[in-house]
């Protein structure tokens, strides 16, 4: 029996035992040796956090008239956002709850400002690269947006203005450009696609959901970054998580617009029903108000002294661990990643073994599949806990690699891609039990899954991965 059913209540202590039982098997975040997920603030900044989070766990976030606390600190938070990516006082935003809804919301102010003022656009597009974050194309797939995909180079993983100016139709209702992308920690030419936005006079959202807490702070330290924000006439909106390089609870982000008057319309109210008038400014209508009054608490506890301190030690590591990747033939950095996400591949090392070599070592690395011109790579997120462990990250993954190429292993040999392109849900359920995918369980060892994935064409890993993940949830 359930033990919600058994009438045999359990106390809070058993509970909470089990609790803490579940998470045995969790992503070990506190060793600092995971580079990916997690951005782990230091134990005083943690302690605060989980404090204001739990202050105001309660509190509704549906009516800002109702707790004035909350509608005061989402003001300071968004002031500061606006101010570190060069806003001024027309400028207006909203704390969401991720990097995600802040995309849709974007998406959507995009999509019902072109309803308004362009009303012959029946099927809007927004046009965008091909290494732009997924939620974009999340958001058209809910928003019925059509993504228009233009291609990279494949030495800088950057887009040309041209291809944007090319890929764009009547039909267009906002550019998108990254800083930087998440995969190759690069940052598009946002100044060139600025120009092209104002030309056409079409709307340009500039996602800084991973580098708008970290570019600024960098710049201001001397770092040569690439103006990207605000400060740039034709950018018109942006996204920013604070629950990545703000090192804040998650879920904590914004979605910002140059000017008040294009945030109205990521705005939705009902009085079409027999209740109370709904008005959400964002995607979520009741929300805890944990996670703002944890990001407030951090903003405040830190300061741009403390994100300074925290960026020029992740900056110096990121430059340790691109030296490291670049003395050893057999990885390729890829791209020119401006800040501490990094990305390599290898021609001659099977990645998917190193990954499981490094695991066996207590790191967590991000393998990436390959798409188009990027090939199959590993992802480092840099975090302030992995700083002191950067040499031993280092020799680490020297001697993994040693022993790769000693032992004779090489690149992982494709699958036959007939083979894959012709899977069907049917065949996915079949494989299932022997790849260790069962009703409500994850696998131990994704090594096989990956290599499918990665040797899959696009839309074939779509319908594996759904498939995967239905299996996974009750």
């Amino acid at each position: 029996m359930h033990p919600f059913f058994n009438p045999n209540r359990p106390t809070s202590g058993d509970v909470e035992q089990s609790l803490k039982e579940l998470k045995a098997n969790d992503l070990p975040w506190k060793t600092g040796k995971v580079l990916a997920y997690v951005y782990e603030p230091d134990p005083e900044a943690y302690a605060l956090i989980q404090k204001a989070y739990m202050m105001f766990l309660t509190e509704n976030g549906l009516d800002p008239t109702a707790f004035s606390s909350l509608l005061k600190m989402e003001q300071e938070v968004i002031d500061i956002a606006i101010n570190l990516l060069g806003g001024n006082e027309q400028s207006a935003g909203n704390f969401t709850f991720g990097g995600t809804e802040s995309i849709i919301l974007a998406v959507k102010a995009a999509r019902d400002y072109a309803k308004e003022k362009y009303p012959h656009i029946q099927q809007p597009n927004i046009v965008m690269p091909v290494t732009t974050h997924a939620a974009f194309f999340k958001a058209c797939h809910y928003l019925s947006v059509d993504p228009k995909v233009i291609e990279v180079n494949d030495k800088t993983f950057t887009p040309d203005v041209r291809d944007y100016e090319n890929a764009i139709d009547e039909n267009t209702i906002l550019l998108v450009g990254s800083a930087p992308s998440y995969a190759h920690g690069v940052i598009d030419p946002i100044e060139d696609i600025a120009a092209l936005a104002r030309s056409k006079n079409i709307l340009f959202h500039v996602d800084a959901c991973v580098g708008g807490m970290y570019l600024p702070f960098a710049k201001n330290l001397g770092y040569d970054i690439p103006k990207f924000d605000f400060s740039i006439e034709g950018v018109t909106s942006m996204s920013m998580d604070f629950h990545k390089y703000g090192y804040t609870a998650k879920g904590a982000s914004c979605v910002l617009y140059k000017d008040r008057e294009l945030r109205k319309y990521q705005i939705y109210t009902c009085s079409e029903w027999s209740g109370y008038s709904i008005v959400n400014a964002t995607v979520l209508s009741s929300k805890t108000g944990g996670s703002l009054a944890a990001c407030w608490a951090n903003l405040q506890f830190l300061g741009a002294t403390g994100y300074e301190k925290i960026v020029e030690q992740t900056q110096s590591a990121k430059m340790r661990i691109v030296d490291a990747i670049t003395s050893i033939p057999s990885l390729s950095l890829l791209g020119n990643p401006v800040m501490n996400m990094v990305a390599f591949a290898s021609d001659t090392i099977d990645l998917f073994a190193l990954t499981g070599m490094m695991k066996e070592r207590g790191w967590y690395i991000q393998l990436q599949f390959k798409h188009g011109i990027s090939p199959t790579n590993i992802h480092l997120s840099i975090n302030q806990a992995n700083v002191p462990h950067i040499q031993q990250f280092i020799d680490d993954l020297k001697s993994c690699v040693l022993e790769l190429e000693r032992s004779g292993s090489t690149a992982a040999i494709p699958f036959p891609e007939k083979l894959l392109a012709s899977l069907t849900p049917e065949m996915v359920n079949q494989l299932k039990g022997s790849l260790g995918v069962g009703d409500g369980e994850a696998p131990d060892d994704l090594t096989m899954v990956n290599r499918i994935l990665d040797a899959s064409p696009p839309h074939i890993r779509d319908m594996i991965l759904k498939e995967f993940v239905n299996g996974m949830f009750r």
